[in-house]
Protein backbone atom coordinates (compact mmCIF):
# COMPACT_ATOMS: atom_id res chain seq x y z
CA UNK A 1 0.00 0.00 0.00
CA UNK A 2 1.46 3.35 -0.54
CA UNK A 3 2.52 5.27 2.41
CA UNK A 4 0.18 8.65 1.41
CA UNK A 5 -2.41 6.58 2.07
CA UNK A 6 -1.49 6.47 5.98
CA UNK A 7 -1.06 9.86 6.26
CA UNK A 8 -4.42 10.39 5.74
CA UNK A 9 -6.42 11.93 8.90
CA UNK A 10 -8.63 9.09 10.72
CA UNK A 11 -10.37 11.07 13.05
CA UNK A 12 -13.29 11.73 11.15
CA UNK A 13 -13.64 7.71 9.72
CA UNK A 14 -16.52 5.54 11.29
CA UNK A 15 -14.87 3.36 14.54
CA UNK A 16 -12.52 6.28 15.03
CA UNK A 17 -11.66 6.70 18.96
CA UNK A 18 -11.05 10.04 19.82
CA UNK A 19 -8.39 10.88 21.86
CA UNK A 20 -9.26 11.04 25.41
CA UNK A 21 -9.32 14.52 26.83
CA UNK A 22 -8.66 14.28 30.79
CA UNK A 23 -10.16 17.42 32.19
CA UNK A 24 -11.63 17.95 35.67
CA UNK A 25 -15.62 19.26 35.74
CA UNK A 26 -16.78 20.89 38.36
CA UNK A 27 -19.48 19.12 40.25
CA UNK A 28 -22.12 21.90 41.13
CA UNK A 29 -23.87 21.34 44.39
CA UNK A 30 -27.40 22.20 45.36
CA UNK A 31 -28.27 23.09 48.53
CA UNK A 32 -32.06 22.09 49.82
CA UNK A 33 -33.90 24.98 51.15
CA UNK A 34 -35.40 23.93 54.50
CA UNK A 35 -38.90 22.40 53.64
CA UNK A 36 -42.13 23.70 55.42
CA UNK A 37 -43.90 20.66 55.47
CA UNK A 38 -47.94 21.14 55.07
CA UNK A 39 -50.01 18.28 56.34
CA UNK A 40 -53.11 17.73 53.84
CA UNK A 41 -55.73 16.29 55.75
CA UNK A 42 -58.77 14.37 53.76
CA UNK A 43 -61.37 17.27 53.27
CA UNK A 44 -65.21 15.08 53.75
CA UNK A 45 -67.15 17.80 52.26
CA UNK A 46 -67.32 19.66 55.59
CA UNK A 47 -67.83 23.44 54.73
CA UNK A 48 -65.18 25.64 56.24
CA UNK A 49 -62.82 22.81 56.10
CA UNK A 50 -59.27 23.76 56.18
CA UNK A 51 -56.95 23.49 53.00
CA UNK A 52 -53.85 22.46 54.88
CA UNK A 53 -53.08 22.86 58.24
CA UNK A 54 -49.12 23.00 59.58
CA UNK A 55 -47.57 20.79 62.58
CA UNK A 56 -48.77 21.85 66.03
CA UNK A 57 -51.75 23.39 64.92
CA UNK A 58 -55.51 22.49 66.29
CA UNK A 59 -56.85 19.93 64.20
CA UNK A 60 -60.06 20.27 63.25
CA UNK A 61 -62.91 18.89 64.97
CA UNK A 62 -61.27 19.62 67.96
CA UNK A 63 -62.97 21.19 71.13
CA UNK A 64 -66.57 21.43 70.75
CA UNK A 65 -66.68 19.67 68.07
CA UNK A 66 -64.75 16.50 69.95
CA UNK A 67 -67.03 16.32 72.50
CA UNK A 68 -70.47 16.30 70.46
CA UNK A 69 -69.77 13.47 68.40
CA UNK A 70 -68.79 11.64 70.96
CA UNK A 71 -71.98 12.37 72.14
CA UNK A 72 -73.18 10.96 68.74
CA UNK A 73 -71.09 7.62 70.04
CA UNK A 74 -73.68 6.99 71.79
CA UNK A 75 -76.56 6.57 69.47
CA UNK A 76 -74.37 4.55 66.96
CA UNK A 77 -74.76 1.12 66.69
CA UNK A 78 -71.29 0.59 66.03
CA UNK A 79 -70.27 1.68 69.24
CA UNK A 80 -71.98 -1.05 70.95
CA UNK A 81 -70.29 -3.95 69.04
CA UNK A 82 -68.26 -4.46 71.56
CA UNK A 83 -69.93 -5.24 74.15
CA UNK A 84 -71.17 -7.98 72.04
CA UNK A 85 -67.37 -9.89 71.01
CA UNK A 86 -67.97 -13.01 73.35
CA UNK A 87 -67.82 -15.99 72.84
CA UNK A 88 -69.62 -19.34 74.05
CA UNK A 89 -67.70 -19.77 77.45
CA UNK A 90 -67.26 -16.61 78.51
CA UNK A 91 -71.11 -16.64 78.25
CA UNK A 92 -70.91 -19.69 80.17
CA UNK A 93 -68.75 -18.79 82.76
CA UNK A 94 -70.59 -16.04 83.40
CA UNK A 95 -73.71 -17.76 83.37
CA UNK A 96 -72.44 -20.22 86.15
CA UNK A 97 -71.28 -17.52 88.00
CA UNK A 98 -74.75 -15.89 88.36
CA UNK A 99 -75.69 -19.21 90.08
CA UNK A 100 -73.22 -18.18 93.06
CA UNK A 101 -74.61 -15.41 94.94
CA UNK A 102 -72.24 -15.25 97.58
CA UNK A 103 -69.12 -15.04 95.60
CA UNK A 104 -69.39 -11.06 95.12
CA UNK A 105 -66.68 -11.72 92.69
CA UNK A 106 -68.78 -10.59 89.09
CA UNK A 107 -67.30 -7.38 88.25
CA UNK A 108 -63.29 -8.95 88.82
CA UNK A 109 -64.57 -11.56 86.07
CA UNK A 110 -66.14 -8.98 83.60
CA UNK A 111 -64.33 -6.20 84.08
CA UNK A 112 -61.45 -6.69 80.95
CA UNK A 113 -64.98 -7.39 79.04
CA UNK A 114 -68.02 -6.41 80.11
CA UNK A 115 -70.69 -8.10 77.60
CA UNK A 116 -74.61 -6.91 76.51
CA UNK A 117 -74.91 -10.63 74.54
CA UNK A 118 -75.95 -11.81 77.77
CA UNK A 119 -78.32 -9.06 78.76
CA UNK A 120 -80.36 -9.56 75.68
CA UNK A 121 -80.27 -13.61 75.75
CA UNK A 122 -81.03 -14.03 79.37
CA UNK A 123 -84.32 -11.30 78.79
CA UNK A 124 -85.48 -12.76 75.85
CA UNK A 125 -84.92 -16.27 76.78
CA UNK A 126 -86.89 -15.50 80.02
CA UNK A 127 -89.67 -13.58 78.24
CA UNK A 128 -90.42 -16.47 75.75
CA UNK A 129 -90.55 -19.24 79.16
CA UNK A 130 -92.49 -17.52 81.21
CA UNK A 131 -94.91 -16.75 79.03
CA UNK A 132 -95.24 -20.66 77.49
CA UNK A 133 -94.32 -22.47 80.79
CA UNK A 134 -96.96 -19.80 82.34
CA UNK A 135 -99.97 -21.14 80.23
CA UNK A 136 -98.80 -24.61 80.84
CA UNK A 137 -99.06 -24.00 84.53
CA UNK A 138 -102.22 -21.75 84.63
CA UNK A 139 -103.76 -24.79 82.20
CA UNK A 140 -102.58 -27.53 85.01
CA UNK A 141 -103.96 -25.47 87.67
CA UNK A 142 -107.50 -25.44 85.79
CA UNK A 143 -107.37 -29.03 84.97
CA UNK A 144 -106.92 -30.24 88.55
CA UNK A 145 -110.11 -28.18 89.36
CA UNK A 146 -112.04 -28.95 86.51
CA UNK A 147 -111.13 -31.74 84.18
CA UNK A 148 -113.20 -30.31 81.36
CA UNK A 149 -111.06 -27.74 80.95
CA UNK A 150 -109.15 -27.19 77.23
CA UNK A 151 -105.88 -26.24 76.81
CA UNK A 152 -105.84 -22.14 75.30
CA UNK A 153 -102.56 -20.01 74.58
CA UNK A 154 -102.67 -16.46 76.67
CA UNK A 155 -100.91 -14.20 73.65
CA UNK A 156 -101.61 -11.85 77.07
CA UNK A 157 -98.33 -13.49 78.83
CA UNK A 158 -95.91 -12.30 76.07
CA UNK A 159 -96.88 -8.85 76.40
CA UNK A 160 -96.93 -8.91 79.88
CA UNK A 161 -93.37 -10.39 79.64
CA UNK A 162 -91.99 -8.58 77.62
CA UNK A 163 -92.80 -5.21 78.61
CA UNK A 164 -92.01 -5.79 81.75
CA UNK A 165 -88.65 -7.79 81.86
CA UNK A 166 -87.37 -5.47 79.11
CA UNK A 167 -88.44 -2.60 81.18
CA UNK A 168 -86.84 -4.35 84.55
CA UNK A 169 -82.93 -4.88 82.91
CA UNK A 170 -82.75 -1.78 80.58
CA UNK A 171 -84.37 1.13 83.44
CA UNK A 172 -83.39 -0.40 86.61
CA UNK A 173 -79.20 -0.07 86.00
CA UNK A 174 -80.04 3.53 84.04
CA UNK A 175 -81.78 4.28 87.69
CA UNK A 176 -79.21 2.85 89.47
CA UNK A 177 -76.49 4.20 87.34
CA UNK A 178 -77.73 7.74 87.82
CA UNK A 179 -78.50 7.37 91.74
CA UNK A 180 -74.84 6.52 92.37
CA UNK A 181 -73.44 9.08 89.94
CA UNK A 182 -75.07 11.74 92.19
CA UNK A 183 -73.53 10.01 95.03
CA UNK A 184 -70.21 10.45 94.04
CA UNK A 185 -69.37 6.71 93.81
CA UNK A 186 -68.02 5.42 90.85
CA UNK A 187 -70.21 3.73 88.16
CA UNK A 188 -70.18 1.89 85.02
CA UNK A 189 -73.45 1.18 83.33
CA UNK A 190 -72.24 -1.30 80.68
CA UNK A 191 -71.61 -2.96 83.48
CA UNK A 192 -74.45 -2.57 85.77
CA UNK A 193 -76.47 -4.04 82.25
CA UNK A 194 -74.51 -6.76 82.46
CA UNK A 195 -74.94 -7.37 86.05
CA UNK A 196 -78.73 -7.41 86.06
CA UNK A 197 -78.64 -9.29 82.59
CA UNK A 198 -76.86 -12.26 83.99
CA UNK A 199 -79.04 -12.41 87.46
CA UNK A 200 -82.12 -13.12 85.47
CA UNK A 201 -80.96 -16.59 84.44
CA UNK A 202 -81.57 -18.31 87.64
CA UNK A 203 -85.47 -17.44 86.37
CA UNK A 204 -84.78 -19.13 83.45
CA UNK A 205 -84.62 -22.30 85.64
CA UNK A 206 -86.73 -22.21 88.27
CA UNK A 207 -89.43 -21.23 85.33
CA UNK A 208 -89.39 -25.25 84.58
CA UNK A 209 -90.08 -25.90 88.25
CA UNK A 210 -92.62 -23.95 88.74
CA UNK A 211 -94.85 -25.63 86.17
CA UNK A 212 -95.59 -27.95 89.01
CA UNK A 213 -99.23 -27.56 90.13
CA UNK A 214 -98.35 -27.58 93.95
CA UNK A 215 -98.64 -24.17 95.28
CA UNK A 216 -96.56 -24.75 98.12
CA UNK A 217 -93.81 -26.24 96.37
CA UNK A 218 -94.08 -23.35 93.50
CA UNK A 219 -93.82 -20.40 96.13
CA UNK A 220 -90.69 -22.08 97.72
CA UNK A 221 -88.70 -22.27 94.66
CA UNK A 222 -89.63 -18.90 93.78
CA UNK A 223 -88.76 -17.79 96.91
CA UNK A 224 -85.07 -19.52 96.61
CA UNK A 225 -84.60 -18.32 93.17
CA UNK A 226 -85.76 -14.73 93.80
CA UNK A 227 -83.17 -15.10 97.50
CA UNK A 228 -80.39 -16.12 95.30
CA UNK A 229 -80.83 -13.75 92.51
CA UNK A 230 -81.10 -10.80 94.64
CA UNK A 231 -78.11 -11.98 96.70
CA UNK A 232 -75.82 -12.40 93.56
CA UNK A 233 -77.11 -8.51 92.64
CA UNK A 234 -76.74 -7.18 96.68
CA UNK A 235 -73.45 -8.89 97.18
CA UNK A 236 -71.95 -7.73 93.73
CA UNK A 237 -72.67 -4.30 93.61
CA UNK A 238 -71.32 -3.74 97.53
CA UNK A 239 -68.04 -5.04 95.94
CA UNK A 240 -68.31 -2.78 93.38
CA UNK A 241 -68.81 0.42 95.24
CA UNK A 242 -66.96 -0.83 98.58
CA UNK A 243 -65.97 1.79 100.88
CA UNK A 244 -68.85 4.17 100.37
CA UNK A 245 -71.76 4.49 102.89
CA UNK A 246 -74.58 3.48 100.32
CA UNK A 247 -76.19 1.18 102.08
CA UNK A 248 -79.62 2.16 101.50
CA UNK A 249 -78.80 1.52 97.65
CA UNK A 250 -77.50 -2.15 98.62
CA UNK A 251 -80.79 -3.03 100.19
CA UNK A 252 -83.01 -1.30 97.69
CA UNK A 253 -81.58 -3.72 94.91
CA UNK A 254 -82.30 -6.37 96.99
CA UNK A 255 -85.61 -5.64 97.31
CA UNK A 256 -86.03 -4.58 93.59
CA UNK A 257 -84.86 -8.12 92.98
CA UNK A 258 -87.12 -10.11 95.07
CA UNK A 259 -90.01 -7.55 93.69
CA UNK A 260 -89.50 -9.29 90.50
CA UNK A 261 -89.36 -12.71 91.66
CA UNK A 262 -92.97 -12.29 93.07
CA UNK A 263 -94.27 -10.27 90.37
CA UNK A 264 -93.22 -13.75 87.85
CA UNK A 265 -95.30 -16.10 90.06
CA UNK A 266 -98.42 -13.82 90.47
CA UNK A 267 -98.83 -13.01 87.04
CA UNK A 268 -97.62 -15.90 85.24
CA UNK A 269 -97.67 -18.63 87.80
CA UNK A 270 -100.96 -17.98 89.83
Amino acid sequence: MDESYNNLPTSHLLGSVPAVVNEEKSIATYEVPEANLQIFPPNNGARGGQGYQTPGSPAEGDGPQQSASNWKGVFSISSYTQYFNVDTDVVLNRLISSLHPIGGDFFSKIDANPDLYGLIWTSTTLIFVIAALGNCATYLTKKQSNSSTTWSFDVGYLNLAACSIYGYALVVPVAFYFLLQYLGSNASLVRFWCLWGYSLFIFILSSVLLVIPVEFLRWLIIVLAGGASACFVALNLRSYIQGNDISLVIVASFVLQMGLALFIKICFFP
